[in-house]
């Protein structure tokens, strides 16, 4: 019983020391008074990634047009607009990164000796 214990403890314990934290970055805010030249230069890299041919056949298939985009674009706050186009290579498709993948495949196979371990 005791060897069990212990067995257990260890791979809670190997569990709770492998696990991740996915914290996300907190961005700056900009200043309000943003000059027209940088909301340009904003607008000018946001709608460089939407004209993308993979980005805009995803926003097709969601039914939104390439002039619904730059509409709405267009309205974004100065702030939201300069923390769009600064955060843009953060962006990634939906889904779980590599990396994410096998934190999941560690956490069922450390399951799964758990499973086999108490049975």
């Amino acid at each position: 019983m005791s060897k069990r214990f212990t067995l257990v403890l260890f791979v809670l314990l190997a569990l709770a020391i492998a696990v991740p934290s996915f914290a996300a970055p907190m961005p700056s805010k900009t200043a309000a008074n943003q000059s027209l030249d940088s909301r340009a230069a904003d607008l000018a890299v946001v709608r460089d990634i939407t004209s993308n041919e993979q980005v805009a056949q995803a926003l097709a298939a969601r039914g939104f047009t390439p002039d619904q985009v730059n509409a709405r674009v267009a309205q974004l706050s100065p702030q939201d607009l300069h923390q769009l186009a600064n955060n843009l290579d953060q962006l990634q498709a939906a889904g779980l990164t590599r990396q994410e993948w096998i934190w999941v495949g560690l956490g069922a196979l450390a399951a799964l000796i758990l499973v086999i371990a108490l049975g």
